[in-house]
């Protein structure tokens, strides 16, 4: 495995500026220009949260989901990952801003080059699956195979690598793992949940850790946001007030992703510290031809970060576009660079200007905004000893909330397991982050309280409200894809949008 990416230089006027302030955001859906011309490494979202599946408080869960917008059906090519890539989930337990252990992902493809007797010839078929695939034979009948290798890099507080360990299957031995291929349809995969568990496997971490579970394959996307209302100038029909706060259409109600998921005793993470930050990121590799020499223009690096995300939809609501590539390609330990997007955001006045009733707090910097998004809040999820960078914050000694118990607007609603203190699948982080981008904590008593401005108490919502009853209660949590096939009859895809049935 290659060395940490390299570490860069601390400019000076960012690390003075750090002290005090802070810096910017991460990414999602097709956030950047440069990420759009690569979707298969385009992360869009980033969960980190202490697991709430019965017996296992003891365990935190990380997914990263990558590929936006899947179609299902969208044969006769599927989501496969890149193997020109390396995808990574990071954890900071230093509160330094570098990754100090390094989860990383790389796929390999297969190609079977699967043929049928034509005449007395055997012809290669155009398709992936030639049959179907049953859950006692999981890879029979399909044409295209995908492994990975999954590594833990672990780094020192000085960033150099000091151990690469393969994850190891803990019933078989091996360090390569089978992805399950994408729901094709009901004709392929008569049982794809049943057939997607046997892809869930029990592995060693490294050293004393102990064991844990690994995942990765397609699920449905389980971010939710009125999408294209959002972007078209906040064009909500109710924008305000939570008994409209499920009364719009999730334009991702339809759509796959592929989630990498991992589940890790807590021992395996902390330090000295309860509280360790969170984001993921993927790179790509410049491949090389078959006998070894470069096949592309030797200039380019070898290895380049093409995406990042830590907490979500600040690339598109925060970082300004001419640097949103820039961003995309960045480290936490350097986010001094784009310090005036969050102590001087420009979100708030986007609303203001659109709503001129709502008024976000004056008062500058932003140090509520600073505080959720780079340095975790004082009481909550910040580290004892931090660095101002952009990183999703959890603190592993707050208690799991059930499922059942748990309040989709997480922190600003008393549910403090949830968001922004991590992340969990059914938390609603358009409604969060609107309602903290217009002075939510100022209300709930911090940062000055609402002398510093507006009571920010505006119920904002996209109108698209989840909650932990729409996911899975056990690892990985988000659920089964949807199938390529049969198609949903129109009265079924109205009641899968949560729309009246015409």
């Amino acid at each position: 495995m290659t060395q940490h990416r390299g570490m860069s230089c601390l400019l000076a006027g960012a690390a003075i500026a750090l002290a005090t302030a802070g810096t910017a955001m991460a990414s999602s859906h097709r956030e950047a220009p440069g990420i759009t011309l690569m979707p298969k490494v385009d992360a869009t979202d980033f969960y980190m949260f202490r697991s709430y599946e019965q017996g296992k408080s003891g365990y935190v869960t990380l997914i990263a989901n990558y590929q936006p917008n899947q179609d299902p059906g969208a044969g006769p090519n599927y989501y496969e990952m890149d193997p020109n890539a390396f995808y990574d989930i990071n954890v900071d337990n230093r509160g330094d801003g570098k990754p100090h252990i390094v989860a990383r992902f790389r796929f390999f493809n297969q190609i079977r080059g699967l043929t049928v007797a034509v005449g007395n010839q055997h012809v290669s078929v155009p398709i992936v699956p030639v049959g179907p695939v049953a859950a006692d034979n999981p890879t029979a009948n399909l044409n295209v195979v995908e492994t990975y290798q999954l590594t833990i890099l672990v780094y020192d507080k000085n960033g150099v690598l000091k151990s690469a360990s393969p994850l190891v299957n803990d019933e078989t031995g091996d360090t390569f793992f089978t992805k399950p291929v994408d729901n094709i349809g009901h004709k392929t995969i008569a049982d794809y949940q049943t057939y997607a568990n046997k892809f869930v496997y029990n592995v060693r971490f490294p050293g004393k850790c102990g064991a844990g579970k690994i995942f990765a394959g397609q699920r449905k996307d389980s971010f939710f946001i009125n999408l294209g209302e959002t972007f078209d100038l906040i064009n909500y029909a109710h924008p305000i007030g939570e008994t409209f706060a499920n009364s719009a259409m999730d334009d991702l109600a339809h759509k796959n992703v592929t989630s990498l998921a991992i589940e890790v005793p807590i021992a395996c993470l902390v330090r000295d510290d309860p509280v360790i930050g969170g984001w993921t990121t993927a790179y790509k590799i410049r491949p090389q031809k078959s006998d070894n020499s470069e096949s592309e223009d030797s200039k380019a690096p070898a290895i380049r970060q093409v995406s990042r995300l830590g907490n979500p939809l600040v690339n598109e609501l925060a970082i300004g576009l001419p640097d949103k590539d820039k961003f995309n390609a960045s480290e936490p330990e350097d986010d001094g660079q784009f310090l005036t997007y969050v102590t001087n955001p420009s979100l708030p006045a986007l609303i203001h200007a659109l709503y001129p009733s709502l008024t976000a707090p004056t008062q500058l910097p932003r140090q509520d905004l600073v505080a959720v998004f780079l340095t975790g809040v004082v009481g909550l999820n910040q580290p004892a000893n931090v660095t101002p960078a952009e990183e999703m914050r959890l603190n592993t000694q707050t208690p799991v909330v059930p499922a059942a118990s748990q309040n989709p607007l997480g922190v600003i609603a008393s549910d403090v397991a949830g968001y922004p203190n991590g992340r969990r699948p059914g938390d609603d982080v358009v409604d969060i982050s609107l309602r903290v981008f217009m002075g939510k904590l100022y209300t709930l008593g911090l940062f000055g309280g609402p002398a510093n401005g507006p009571s920010g108490d505006v119920e904002l919502t996209d109108g698209v409200r989840h909650n932990a009853s729409y996911y899975d209660v056990t690892f990985p949590y988000v659920t089964a894809p949807i199938a390529g096939s049969p198609q949903a009859s129109t009265q079924a895809a109205s009641q899968l949008q949560g729309q009246p049935i015409p």
